[in-house]
């Protein structure tokens, strides 16, 4: 039987400062067609061989500041979400999460989300 594959493809426009203008992203899988912009990306990689984290880290240079700790707090909500279903350790996905909501706190990220 046939593997299924799915590609993930990223597009991103530099200026002459070689700094990110626009990003888009598609899948063949996503439930839209065609590109779909975003202002940041965190991609992490694991590499299986040398066993060391990778990562793509690039963001628009309209990306506001607000937006970027909103996208790290989600961003962080997310790991312990993905930490619990990968290990199924509650106890460090809980950890993760109140460290998310200590973040959250400290940049007043509640009250900038309610306006």
């Amino acid at each position: 039987m046939p593997v299924k594959k799915s590609e993930i493809k990223f597009t991103v426009e530099l200026d002459e400062t070689k700094m990110p203008s626009k990003i888009e992203w598609e899948a063949d899988d996503a439930d839209f067609e065609g590109k779909k912009e975003c202002s940041s990306i965190l991609l992490s990689l694991w590499d299986k061989e040398d066993k060391v984290t990778l990562a793509i880290d690039l963001w628009t240079k309209e990306m506001l500041v607000n937006d970027m700790n909103v996208h790290f707090h989600q961003t962080f909500l997310k790991m312990a979400d993905t930490y619990l279903r990968a290990t199924q350790n509650n106890d460090v996905a809980n950890t993760i999460r109140n460290f998310a909501n200590e973040f959250a706190a400290k940049l007043e990220l509640v009250k900038s989300m309610k306006k």
